[in-house]
């Protein structure tokens, strides 16, 4: 009931996870991130246990078949079930159960995974694919929503549109980036239109909140503001 893909940014470093449905709050679910170590994305009748006990064996440093092979291990629902991971590295692993909805299916690529189940057809992949692939000068999250906006196109879920969410994380536990569309008619461009907002003022925001390297953050107002002011004007 859902297609998403799982991709890892070169140049910061980011992984990041857009997935689509006709079903309400994809976003609570599926996307799930281990920062610095990889990604999970559990979809088709899903197990959110996958994401929960994916994510701590991928900081094990566990390689992705073999966390597929754990979790699938345990569950008498696999063949319900869909679940793709790409680590840090770039390996990736996939399940498609036996009774998963067709068109359903995996394409893996050169530091992306992709993965869908009650699809319009193959091309929705392939179409996600070669847009994500062409987009390489767009910014990360820009370029993740591009390429399902191009799976939409060739059909998307053949049920229809409801929800959408994009989850992106760099070094820290806390996300970079993570807006849902739990239910909207066109909840692609909902989130388009979302991640559009995030770069009025978050994204310029989020680099003075505490990390690990710096527990405290920042905390002056006056140097955040004016952080925030010269960001937003050097972008002009």
């Amino acid at each position: 009931m859902t297609w998403s893909i799982i991709a890892r940014d070169n140049a910061t470093g980011q992984i990041g996870i857009v997935v689509a449905t006709k079903f309400f709050a994809v976003g609570a679910r599926v996307p799930h991130i281990a920062a610095s170590f990889g990604g999970i994305a559990t979809q088709a009748l899903v197990n959110p246990y996958y994401g929960i006990d994916g994510v701590k064996l991928l900081r094990e440093g566990r390689e992705p078949r073999d966390i597929i092979q754990t979790l699938i291990a345990a569950d008498a629902g696999r063949e319900s079930r869909q679940l793709h991971i790409m680590d840090v590295h770039g390996r990736i692993a996939s399940h498609t159960g036996r009774d998963c909805v067709d068109w359903c299916g995996h394409l893996e690529g050169d530091g992306f995974s992709i993965a869908g189940n009650m699809l319009a057809g193959p091309r929705v992949l392939d179409d996600t694919a070669k847009a994500y692939v062409a987009g390489k000068s767009l910014p990360f999250a820009q370029r993740l929503i591009a390429a399902m906006r191009s799976g939409e196109a060739a059909g998307g879920d053949k049920r229809g549109k409801q929800s959408a969410a994009l989850l992106v994380h760099g070094e820290e536990e806390w996300s970079d980036l993570d807006l849902r569309v739990d239910d909207h008619a066109d909840p692609l461009a909902e989130l388009e239109r979302l991640e559009q907002v995030s770069r009025e003022r978050w994204v310029h925001f989020r680099q003075f909140l505490p990390t690990r390297k710096n527990p405290a953050g920042v905390t002056d107002r006056a140097i955040i503001d004016a952080g925030i002011e010269a960001a937003i004007a050097g972008e002009k």
